[in-house]
């Protein structure tokens, strides 16, 4: 054991993300998320369509990618619940205020991490009212991007270009 060395805690948790996100049924993306406060893991989350329903690949196919719908557009035509916010619908929100919540995605086609990722503007809002405080996305085994949500609410993206309305 003189050369054993322990995984850092922020790193743990994102490898934790990492395995949800191996339940994904995206054929472009899949994403694991995993709320934790307290140190005590709180609930996960993965992409997958509402229960019930088919999923993307069992259908052999994306809406949005056979529509060519870029990356971060129109979510609205997605079959999938995001890893986050099945995340957030699993847990209590009370369990939620100040919590962190960890972030990992890989490309469906090559298995390969994508770390350059954040969330939807949907979620983006689901974690700002859950209370979430924190989200951290993994870049690659080791390294991640830590994201303060208050500044979500101080840079609102959605009221950019609506003066006069």
């Amino acid at each position: 054991m003189e050369n054993y060395t322990r995984r850092d805690k922020i790193n743990y948790y994102l490898d934790i993300a990492e395995t949800v996100l191996e339940r994904g049924t995206c054929i472009r993306r899949n994403f694991g998320a995993i709320i934790v406060n307290n140190d005590q893991i709180i609930s996960t989350g993965y992409v997958g369509a509402p229960r019930g329903r088919a999923n993307c690949v069992d259908l052999g196919y994306c809406t949005r990618e056979k529509l060519n719908v870029p990356k971060g557009q129109r979510y609205e035509l997605c079959r999938s619940v995001h890893a986050e916010a099945n995340a957030i619908i699993a847990a209590s929100r009370a369990d939620m205020l100040g919590a962190t919540l960890y972030l990992a995605c890989h490309d469906a086609k090559t298995g390969e991490l994508y770390g350059e990722v954040e969330p939807c503007s949907m979620c983006k809002r689901m974690i700002i009212n859950a209370g979430i405080s924190t989200v951290i996305i993994r870049n690659t085994k080791d390294t991640y991007t830590t994201i303060n949500v208050e500044s979500w609410i101080d840079h609102d993206e959605s009221i950019e270009g609506t003066e006069g309305y």
